[in-house]
């Protein structure tokens, strides 16, 4: 059986503070640790802050997309997110687009969606991860969720669970060169009574490669996609 995509976990200079901007932004409640932002359905993940003392550099090679479902809806979700930290942001985005480009507090790139998408129609409200990848990329996130292709289009890919929620897509190239570890990596968790080894070896088989990020002697396995993009495997939910 595959893994569950169980939260995104984010890299931060101050997690308390980015805690309390997704918190605040998406709806959600926080964690007791202070440090997750729980799903508000079984069809969401959680989002993990975790401590580090690096800056930010550059894009990140994810981001969260948001979605509206008026024009007035899309304005207050941009009003709330300036009220909490954010800022607007130019990534050359034309005016027609129709969505808006913010940063979180420390400039985490994320998009407010225009409403009447209809690629995210129904995902929700934190409606997809947009990530920067091949088409190979998002062919592994299939077979390693076992989500099925919901886009599949001129290299560009994107999988959403069986049950619905948030969508996860790829763009496809060009692709951004990357700079040392990814800010923002996902979690995946294994059901009860599946092996983290035998795991380990399927998704390695798909095309997943172990990486030495520092973790030391950790009781999970850290991986990377077929792009070089780390993930963590682990047998518990969090």
């Amino acid at each position: 059986m595959s893994g569950r995509l169980a939260a995104l976990c984010i890299d931060a200079n101050d997690p308390g503070r980015l805690t309390r901007f997704w918190a605040g932004l998406l709806g959600r409640e926080i964690g007791g640790d202070g440090v997750t932002i729980t799903p508000r359905t079984d069809v969401e993940f959680d989002i993990v802050f975790r401590p580090t003392s690096e800056p930010k550099v550059g894009a990140n090679q994810m981001h969260l997309h948001l979605t509206s479902t008026t024009a007035a809806d899309q304005r207050e979700t941009v009003e709330r997110a300036l009220g909490l930290g954010a800022r607007h942001l130019d990534v050359g985005q034309r005016p027609e687009e129709g969505h808006v480009v913010l940063a979180d507090p420390e400039g985490n790139e994320l998009c407010v969606i225009e409403p009447g998408n209809g690629f995210l129609d129904g995902c929700g409200f934190l409606g997809e991860l947009a990530c920067d990848g091949s088409r190979e990329v998002g062919l592994f996130w299939s077979d390693a969720l076992g989500w099925p292709l919901v886009w599949d289009q001129d290299e560009e890919t994107a999988v959403q669970s069986p049950a619905g929620g948030t969508k996860v897509a790829w763009g496809g190239p060009p692709v951004r060169p990357r700079t040392g570890k990814n800010r923002m990596h996902l979690h995946v968790a294994l059901p009860p009574d599946t092996d983290l080894g035998v795991e380990a070896l399927r998704l390695l088989a798909l095309g997943a490669r172990r990486v030495d990020i520092g973790q030391g002697d950790v009781p999970w396995v850290v991986l990377a996609d077929p792009d070089g993009n780390e993930f963590c495997l682990l047998d518990h939910p969090r």
